[in-house]
């Protein structure tokens, strides 16, 4: 008799915990998501045209899913105990590392040297960038380009044992190594590995750099222009006041404070217009105290660097658009940052200037197929051209892409413009992209291509 009790108590407890979430989700509402991506909304009985929605019950599985009573709670319990007895994340995009640190997961390929770029890519991502720095040249402008490196490329030691460098080169050292030499280059990974700190440069549990490596990335990108850099004040003093993102993504219900570094330097400059946070899409500020302009294109990495670079310049423009808005550089400084994991997307889209006028080169062979791509659209005072070619159109690592319409050669970046072809979410080392000004192009007019090959080979492509 005691026995059965026994189990039934058990039993009904069993149940009563399972049943918990649901029965008290109406009653406990769940905090905002810490996880970098939206939750499932209530789905609807009827869609929008007034239809019966028969993926109703399968977005309500996951709508359930995601907003169950103490859900962030469990999430987080679930976390730290793996975390702790296993050293494995509950989530794909974190990886626990030793001590404490977190590293985030689509950062491993870059880590393990595996999934890389081809050769044609890195070789069509330095080209472009190439283009760029001379257009800047033509402009009077000064260029540099960065890479802001994962976590684990600057501190490879607190990584789990299990992961295991291939040996091969990832993407950040083959651009590194084909970019060697060349001006606009800065060597961020070289930078922060020969900074003077006695702290570490990035938050253990957030993707990103803190104060005091974004500080030493400033002073980097200063040197490659030739600038003096903001001054560091006379001391830093660190709180545990920033929210580690990777944290947050497996601990949800902790309010995990990670430590951010400060400085005492008194900044003078000033938002222009209408300034919400540092994660905004474009932002602008002045300064008395600063001199020249500066329009720089970064990313995540660029908010914690924005205070220092706005400064030292009277007048700034920090923005996050794609495509690159060069054609309104007017002559200020021009700095593009990107981070390591990022890099594939240098050559996903062609860059908003006029393309390069020249002379393309006689072809001496002709594509007899119809694989080829040509697509062409009005923007602005620009005739965006862009398409993709096939395989047979390349011989070699090295190509380079002209157009010619009207009797006049344009030089083309190589960059596949996945959305605008319909293909988004592919990656292609064949795509080809430039804006023409409209008033060279004449309604009607024939254009060809040539993809010319390190090898000597140009061959023509006729539309």
């Amino acid at each position: 008799m005691k026995k059965n009790i026994l189990y039934r108590v058990y039993t009904a407890l069993f149940i009563g915990m399972c049943l918990a979430p649901a029965a008290l989700m109406p009653a406990v509402k769940g905090s905002d998501s810490k996880e970098k991506r939206e939750l499932a909304e209530m789905p609807k009985v009827k869609t929008e045209d007034g239809k019966l929605n028969f993926e109703f019950f399968d977005q309500f599985s996951t709508y359930f899913s995601e907003h169950f009573a103490f859900r962030q709670e469990l999430v987080t319990a679930d976390g730290r105990l793996k975390s702790a007895v296993l050293g494995t994340s509950t989530n794909p995009d974190v990886i626990v590392g030793k001590d404490g640190w977190l590293y985030y997961g689509p950062t491993a390929d870059d880590f393990l040297g595996i999934n890389t770029l081809s050769d044609r890519g890195i070789n069509n991502i330095t080209g472009n960038l190439r283009m760029i720095d001379e257009y800047c040249t033509q402009q009077g402008s000064s260029f540099v380009f960065t890479i802001a490196p994962n976590k684990n490329s600057i501190y490879p030691e607190h990584m789990p044992f299990n992961y295991v460098k291939s040996g091969d080169k990832n993407n950040y050292e083959r651009i590194a190594e084909d970019l060697s030499g060349a001006g606009f280059w800065c060597d961020m990974k070289e930078t922060l590995l020969n900074a003077d700190a006695s702290i570490p440069l990035y938050h253990k549990t957030d993707t990103h750099w803190n104060n005091l490596g974004a500080y030493a990335g400033h002073v980097g990108l200063m040197g490659a222009l030739g600038k003096e850099p903001c001054s560091p004040g006379t001391k830093w003093s660190t709180r545990d006041d920033r929210l580690g993102d990777l944290a947050a993504m497996i601990y949800p219900s902790e309010d995990a404070k990670d430590t951010q570094v400060y400085s005492d330097y008194q900044f003078t400059y000033n938002y222009m217009g209408r300034f919400k946070a540092l994660d905004d899409l474009d932002i602008r500020t002045s300064c008395q105290n600063g001199q020249g302009s500066l329009l720089m294109y970064r990313d995540s990495y660029g908010e914690a660097i924005l205070p220092y670079m706005a400064e030292v310049y009277e007048n700034a423009q920090f923005s996050r658009l794609v495509p690159y808005r060069l054609d309104q550089l007017g002559g200020r400084d021009l700095i593009i940052e990107i981070v390591e994991r990022n890099i594939e997307d240098l050559q996903q889209y062609a860059p908003l200037m006029p393309a390069p006028e020249t002379e393309a080169p006689a072809a001496n062979a002709v594509y007899v197929g119809s694989e080829a791509e040509l697509r062409q659209e009005s923007s602005g005072a620009y005739v965006h051209f862009y398409g993709v070619l096939p395989d047979q159109c390349f011989d070699s690592d090295s190509a380079e892409i002209y157009l010619t319409a009207d009797g006049r050669s344009y030089k083309a970046f190589n960059a596949f413009e996945a959305r605008l072809l319909d293909r988004e979410g592919e990656v292609s080392d064949n795509g080809f992209s430039l804006y023409v000004p409209t008033e060279n192009i004449p309604e009607g007019c024939t254009v060809t291509l040539t993809v010319a090959s390190s090898t000597g080979r140009a061959i023509q492509v006729n539309f």
